[in-house]
């Protein structure tokens, strides 16, 4: 086969004429091209070690949770900036002819291979209402594999299509240039070759747009490219809820065995310790797997333990399989002696650009071919095939392999060994300046593991991290794994939580995840928890198995220890489900006291169904609190839905602004006026600036046109005022707006303000509003308006309305009336 530089990389988008058999190669790629993905969608292996056992990913994929990204990035704003999805299919909403760049971001091992060869399962099949079912054809790519390729027709014939496919380069360049409906999956860009090379440009251009931009382009990669286009649809994997790990042990584990299947979510609620590990869809996979085939499965009182077990059943099922004293003795060696393995994985990890993949040439002569052999047969190494671009000009095998671990945790596994023996050997002043090169927020399961491999090297560990800022809480993690005790570690998280134990935003993943376990060891321990604050850090309410959603994508499971769950979040929406959603959650933590929300802009609905509430939160009496304007406090009444004031009785709510422009700030201020209104709290004035406000018909709201929000009635409104830039009204408009002030019972004021010189345009009588004029001139409303024109004077004055005759006046002549009035009847008795 010749090299690779002999082809000719070209341009994908150069226009060519159309091929006089584009058809007939159109059939033939497809075809070849679902062949070759049957071979890696029915090659599934959730156990790594059993590879006479593969599964169809349609047998096996269960749908994780995934958010989609809205909003500018700021947090801030309607709604919030991650968003869940309630399928992968709702990725996938744009419509036909708008072609769309997609980006699914995740960490290893939470299913974005496992996503992508799903839909190459359904394009090959057919599944209808499936992403890519009406695709021609379904480009899928890994790019770990593409060293030295710039050109996708040529990753195309050299990594998918079957050899005996005798389409050419060009034929299928052409192919893509003349076929309007294709989508091209881009798996792993983080493990691609040339990501920070020359050559990885051809690549960039592609998920930029500059290549193919006519095409619907997916990207799966652990982090963001540097350049990616604007407009590019961006979507995260959460991994595994309790929803999720219940799907996957009916469909791919038990069946429908209730009995299997609680006798495996019990085995997890035994190993609190692996809550966080198993949120990760690949390891809650072999832990299903495990805890239902292994009699001996039991309670592990660290991630370093169960590792160990897992490690040992990976070389006990090759021993078990082959049955042979020579093959058991060297599988024993090779078990135990794994120094310079260690070794290798842990310079690796250490270097600022991380090695995980190796050439399997340099590898075995480091390691021994025996070694090798071994721990690719018990699936603890993966194997693949790439092109070298080392090999002459005419060579015919122009491939090499790399071999990489199964999952970058296991490198992390033996890289602790040997971290382990640094720890030991090291003094302080060295150990931390290794520790430095690697970073406990991607490698925090390389500390754990040598913490609990080693004791002595544990302590000097667990003592660099207790130095760094917020690795206090971390260093509780690393403390468990060193003495698999959780009593060692009691008293700390009985310390640590006896105050409210909080969640932000700015904090890093680690120390966030470190403080959710930290909550799960006090629940499963029964250690009371003071509270906990999640600050500007929570997404969306509830994920579809009751946890609490985090914008980094770390569930919170209900715990329950926990007495108080205070959530600050400018601009989060709570819409009725997710409020009600909340409060299930509230009802989970069965030690609950108290849920308190606040932050600028809450959108939380003024009421809530009675019946939607749940009954036991009634019967505990917990407080549900709402801090708003002005630093008021609102209580949820459990049996009614609806919010009161909280504590002793307050003076009024001060004046209110609503300003053109803001449509979020617009509904937050309705919303905070109705549910005063609706508590009986008096609101002093309302402005309403360059907002266009029209009643409706009946009067019972006003609309404020700018954000095509409404304004209720308020019952004790005392002021509204009403302000608009050269504003013109007709007849019909001011009287809706005095009808809505007339069902607005405590208003003594309505203000039509406008400046100097732009006055506001008004009718010079108002016609056909007797009985509402009449109304308001009973409760001695005063109806002005500042900087007026009509149709009788040009100049914009101060003037008053006649709420018997309709007319607006000017103060001299309102003042001129009064004074008739009051003299008329003198003249009468004369």
């Amino acid at each position: 086969m010749p090299h690779p530089s002999k082809f000719k990389q070209e341009d994908d988008s150069k226009p060519i004429p159309h091929p006089p058999r584009y058809k007939e190669h159109l059939q033939i790629l497809a075809t070849d091209l679902k062949l070759a993905y049957k071979a890696l969608y029915e090659a599934i292996q959730p156990i790594p070690y059993i590879r006479d056992r593969l599964y169809c990913v349609d047998k096996v994929f269960i749908e994780g949770g995934s958010e989609k990204w809205v909003g500018d990035g700021t947090f801030r704003g309607k709604g919030t900036s991650w968003v869940r999805l309630e399928s992968y299919k709702d990725i996938y909403t744009n419509p036909p002819g708008k072609p769309v760049r997609y980006i699914i971001q995740a960490d290893p091992g939470f299913g974005k291979t496992t996503q992508t060869l799903q839909y190459t399962f359904n394009w090959s099949t057919g599944v209808k209402g499936s992403p890519f079912a009406d695709v021609q054809l379904l480009i899928y790519i890994r790019l770990r594999q593409l060293r030295g390729i710039r050109s996708l027709a040529v990753a195309i014939k050299r990594y998918i299509l079957p050899k005996s496919c005798h389409l050419t380069i060009a034929d299928i360049r052409e192919i893509l240039e003349h076929t309007t409906s294709v989508a091209i999956v881009l798996d792993g860009w983080d493990e691609y070759p040339e990501l920070d090379t020359k050559l990885g440009g051809y690549m960039r251009d592609i998920i930029t747009a500059r290549a193919f931009p006519n095409h619907d382009v997916t990207l799966t990669t652990r982090y963001l490219p540097k350049e990616f286009p604007a407009t590019a649809r961006r979507v995260r994997l959460t991994g595994f809820d309790d929803e999720a790990r219940d799907q996957y042990i009916r469909k791919a584990v038990v069946g429908d065995n209730d009995e299997a299947v609680e006798q495996i979510k019990q085995r997890l609620k035994d190993n609190p310790v692996l809550a966080d590990l198993c949120q990760v869809p690949l390891f809650f996979v072999m832990f299903a797997h495990l805890a239902h085939e292994k009699e001996e499965f039991r309670r592990f009182r660290s991630v370093t333990e169960f590792f160990e077990f897992m490690i040992k059943c990976f070389h006990d099922h090759l021993r078990n399989k082959v049955r042979d004293r020579n093959v058991e003795k060297q599988s024993h060696q090779y078990e135990g002696r794994h120094q310079e393995f260690s070794t290798m994985a842990y310079e690796g990890l250490s270097k600022p650009d991380q090695q995980i993949v190796w050439e399997k040439e340099a590898l075995i002569r480091r390691l021994g071919e025996g070694f090798y052999d071994h721990h690719k047969r018990i699936g603890m190494l993966v194997e693949e095939e790439v092109i070298t671009d080392q090999a002459p000009a005419d060579a015919s095998d122009v491939y090499t392999s790399e071999i990489r671990f199964y999952h970058k945790l296991f490198c992390e596994w033996y890289a602790a060994y040997r971290l382990a023996e640094l720890a030991i050997t090291l003094d302080e002043a060295e150990l931390s300046m290794e520790l430095k090169k690697l970073d406990p927020y991607d490698l925090q399961y390389l500390y754990r593991f040598a913490c609990g491999l080693n004791r002595a090297a544990g302590k000097k560990i667990i003592s660099y991290l207790q130095s760094l800022k917020g690795g206090d809480k971390f260093a509780v993690l690393c403390i468990l794994e060193l003495t698999g005790q959780v009593d060692d570690i009691k008293e700390t998280v009985r310390k640590l939580c006896a105050d409210t134990v909080s969640i932000q935003n700015r904090d890093t993943k680690l120390l966030q995840r470190s403080t959710i376990q930290l909550l799960g060891i006090a629940s499963s321990h029964k250690i009371p928890t003071a509270g906990l604050h999640l600050n500007e850090c929570i997404a969306e309410a509830i994920t579809a198995g009751g946890d609490l959603l985090l914008n980094s994508g770390l569930h919170v499971p209900p715990s329950s220890t926990l007495e108080a769950i205070e959530i600050t979040r400018e601009g989060l929406d709570l819409p009725e489900e997710k409020l009600i959603g909340l409060l299930a959650y509230a009802e989970k933590c069965e030690r609950l006291e108290k849920l308190t929300f606040q932050g600028r802009r809450l959108l939380i609905p003024v009421s809530v169904p009675a019946e939607k509430i749940p009954s036991s939160l009634k019967t505990r009496n917990i407080e549900v609190l709402l801090h708003s304007l002005e630093k008021r406090v609102y209580r949820l009444n459990l049996i009614k839905g609806k919010w009161v004031e909280h504590g002793s009785a307050t003076a009024r709510i001060g004046d209110v602004h609503l300003h053109d422009g803001n449509q979020d700030e617009h509904e937050w201020m309705v919303r905070e006026l109705t549910r005063a209104s609706a508590a009986g709290i008096p609101i002093a004035r309302v402005v309403i600036d360059d907002c266009s406000p029209v009643a409706d018909q009946s009067g019972s709201s006003l609309a404020l046109c700018s954000s095509q929000l409404s304004l209720p009635i308020l019952s004790i409104l005392q002021k509204l005022w009403i302000g608009d830039v050269g504003r013109r009204m007709d007849n019909t408009e001011v009287v809706g707006i005095l009808r809505y002030t007339a069902q607005c019972a405590a208003v003594k004021e309505l203000w039509f303000d406008a400046p100097t010189f732009f006055p506001m345009h008004l009718p010079g009588r108002v016609q056909g509003a007797e009985p509402i004029l009449s109304s308001l001139r009973s409760r001695n409303v005063t109806v002005r308006g500042r900087n007026v024109k009509t149709e009788s004077s040009s100049r914009g004055l101060e003037r008053y309305l006649d709420l018997c005759s309709g007319v607006w006046e000017t103060e001299e002549e309102r003042d001129q009336r009064v004074l008739n009035e009051q003299l008329e009847p003198q003249v009468h008795l004369q």
